[in-house]
């Protein structure tokens, strides 16, 4: 009796816990055999989703590429037409500077001649009244001519004669007031003027017969005119 009652308890151990296995069967019999793990399955994701990710990230990275080189060719046509016109700016300049420098040159040059020849021709109107003095030494000169040698008024005359000398040597060694001889020449009307002409025979072209004033030129140019008598050719005496 007593082992009767001892295995009861067991009996009902087992009776209690064989309900709870056999709702345990009844769940998972209710649960498809084919269905996978969690982790799983968000592994198969993940690796399904990677392949897109790398293709995505190449098309960026050749569209940024893309977007590199259109830049870089943008900034060197942008370059190569800057230095174009900066070699265009340089011609100009250096033409412009050029230009300058020749009237610049010019300018100097015409300068230096007009302050020389402001030099050389400052006396020329002294030296044009001065010309009227000679003349006048020249009529006592002409006139003593005809004094007798030895007497008292022919000395007087070799006196006007020296100083007549003296003063035009002075006049052409430090003004550069020259005599130009007229009697003979052909006649050149920007160096002489005709007061007088006859016909002759005896030249070709018109020629300076006779001299009546002296004619004058400081360096190159005239400070008066020779007033002069022309001789014209025969054939042009009617004319």
């Amino acid at each position: 009796m007593k082992k009767s009652a001892e295995h009861k308890p067991e009996e009902m151990k087992r009776e209690s816990a064989a309900p709870g296995a056999d709702s345990a069967q009844k769940e998972n019999a209710g649960k498809p055999r084919d269905a996978a793990p969690a982790d799983s399955v968000s592994a198969d994701s993940v690796s399904a989703s990677a392949p897109e990710t790398d293709n995505a990230s190449d098309q960026e990275g050749t569209a940024s590429a893309q977007a590199g080189a259109s830049s870089d060719e943008k900034a060197g046509t942008d370059l190569t037409e800057r230095i174009a016109d900066l070699e265009k700016m340089n011609a100009q300049l250096q033409d412009q500077y050029l230009r300058k420098a020749a009237d610049f040159d010019n300018y100097r040059k015409r300068m230096i001649r007009e302050k020389q020849e402001a030099i050389d021709y400052a006396n020329t109107n002294l030296l044009s009244d001065l010309v009227k003095v000679l003349d006048d030494f020249d009529r006592a000169i002409e006139s003593g001519s005809t004094l007798e040698a030895g007497s008292a008024g022919a000395a007087f005359a070799d006196g006007v004669v020296m100083i007549r000398s003296q003063l035009g040597g002075m006049l052409q060694s430090k003004y550069g007031l020259e005599y130009y001889p007229s009697l003979g020449s052909v006649f050149d009307p920007n160096i002489h003027e005709a007061i007088a002409s006859h016909p002759s025979p005896e030249v070709s072209e018109p020629t300076v017969s006779e001299e009546f004033m002296k004619g004058y030129r400081l360096k190159d140019r005239i400070v008066r005119l020779a007033k002069v008598a022309v001789s014209m050719p025969a054939e042009n005496a009617g004319d």
